[in-house]
Formats: C-alpha cells, sequence, structure tokens
C-alpha cells in the first residue's frame, strides 16, 4: 500500500510526514468509530436520533464513563497504530537508508503517531460531541414526542 507516493520505485523509501498524518487520521477515527459513525449515518440520513444515541451508548457504562466497548476501541485504535508502524518499518527495511536515517525516522513516527492519532481523536470526540448536542439530541427528542403523540 503506498500513501501519498508518486514515486513508482519499490527502493524509495516511504514519505514520513504523510505516513503520519494518514496513520494518525486512522487512528483516531479507529478510536472514536463509536460516535463517529452514528453521527456521519444521521447525517447521511440513514438512521434517526433515538438509533443514534443508542448506537452511542452501546459503548459507555450508565453512567457515561467509558465501558468496555469504548475500551476496546482505544484497543482497535492502538492496534492500527501499532501495524501502520510495523509496516512502515517493513517499508523502510526495503530501502538503501542509513541505519541511523532509519532509527530515527522510526522514533519520529512512533512520536508523531502518539501526539497526532491522539490530536485526532480528541478532535473526533469534540466534533462528535457537538454535533450530538446540536442535531441528534434534538431529533431524538422531537422522535420521542412524536411517537408519545404529544
Amino acid at each position: 500500500m503506498r500513501f501519498f507516493s508518486s514515486s513508482t520505485s519499490d527502493d524509495a523509501p516511504p514519505r514520513l510526514w504523510a505516513w503520519a498524518m494518514q496513520l494518525a487520521t486512522s487512528v483516531g477515527l479507529a478510536g472514536m468509530l463509536c460516535c463517529v459513525a452514528p453521527a456521519v449515518l444521521f447525517a447521511a440520513g440513514l438512521m434517526g436520533g433515538v438509533y443514534a444515541i443508542s448506537f452511542a451508548n452501546v459503548f459507555y457504562a450508565p453512567d457515561g464513563s467509558a465501558g468496555l466497548g469504548a475500551w476496546a476501541l482505544r484497543g482497535v485504535a492502538v492496534a492500527v497504530g501499532l501495524a501502520g508502524i510495523w509496516r512502515y518499518h517493513r517499508r523502510q527495511a526495503q530501502c538503501r537508508l542509513d541505519p541511523a536515517r532509519k532509527r530515527r525516522n522510526l522514533a519520529l513516527l512512533v512520536a508523531l503517531v502518539a501526539v497526532l492519532g491522539t490530536g485526532a481523536y480528541l478532535t473526533f470526540e469534540a466534533l462528535t460531541a457537538w454535533y450530538f448536542d446540536a442535531y441528534v439530541v434534538p431529533a431524538q427528542q422531537a422522535e420521542y414526542e412524536a411517537l408519545s403523540g404529544e
């Protein structure tokens, strides 16, 4: 798999910044899939407010804290990050780079993915919280009122 690579040679080293940005976005999205998926489906009109909130609530404990499902998604996010770093390392091992440069690039990638992945996770969390408060919760309340006949 190539990430933003315009080079056709397999000897070319993977592009660090492009790899880090895509991997960090994937990590953040995997960690927040519990909220991003129902928000996107609601925005597309494929899911109602009641079902979107019910879907998101499956991942959390009754008191609102992270439940087993939320921790499982965070584990998946870590696994995605580790798999991406491993793939980068394998791709980089095919190149004729200086070993010190390879180690520096790998350390930089780990730091970038950790920082940018956490930032992507927190950004997705903030955006989905805002979207749920602004659009999904009012739709859920309207659906409940329509069902109750008020």
